[in-house]
């Protein structure tokens, strides 16, 4: 009897584990892995990429690497997160937004990148908000611990 009811509790672990998985695969859930890291390579790395500085080497140089066209680093999911919800928590964000979240309705200054057309600035743009759950223009010290632990931006 025990032999039984331990094989029915696995299998319903096993289901339950598999349903949970199968629901987030269905329900659209955003990874870096399976969605935002395509955005990244195709967009972002000519400028953030393995040959760009680490955040830290970028502040202390910034107009050089701006003339050499070389942003922070931004290549793998640890670089970028330190500007989705890290040391400068935001960053990402303001640079993407496409205005319609500011005062004055201008765009982040990376906006443009996002696409070679409006629809597909738009599109890529909606994918890393989705990433993101907690869309927000703040920087880290303006957040509240809450609003940090809102951003998502799962990696797998």
């Amino acid at each position: 009897m025990l032999k039984i009811v331990t094989k029915i509790l696995v299998f319903s672990f096993f289901f339950t584990v598999m349903g949970g998985y199968s629901i987030a695969t269905e329900k659209g859930v955003v990874t870096y892995e399976k969605d935002v890291k395509k955005v990244i390579s195709e967009k972002c790395l000519f400028c953030h990429g393995s040959n760009s500085p680490t955040i830290d080497e970028f502040d202390k140089d910034k107009d050089g690497f701006k003339k050499k066209m070389k942003g922070p680093r931004m290549d793998t999911y640890q670089n970028l997160v330190i500007f989705v919800n890290g040391k400068d928590a935001g960053a990402v964000m303001r640079r993407l937004d496409d205005g319609k979240n500011t005062k004055d309705g201008k765009p982040g200054n990376m906006y443009q990148n996002l696409g070679k057309a409006d629809n597909e600035r738009a599109k890529n743009l909606e994918v890393i908000k989705k990433w993101v759950s907690n869309w927000t223009l703040k920087r880290k010290k303006e957040l509240t611990k809450d609003e940090l632990k809102a951003i998502k931006a799962i990696e797998k």
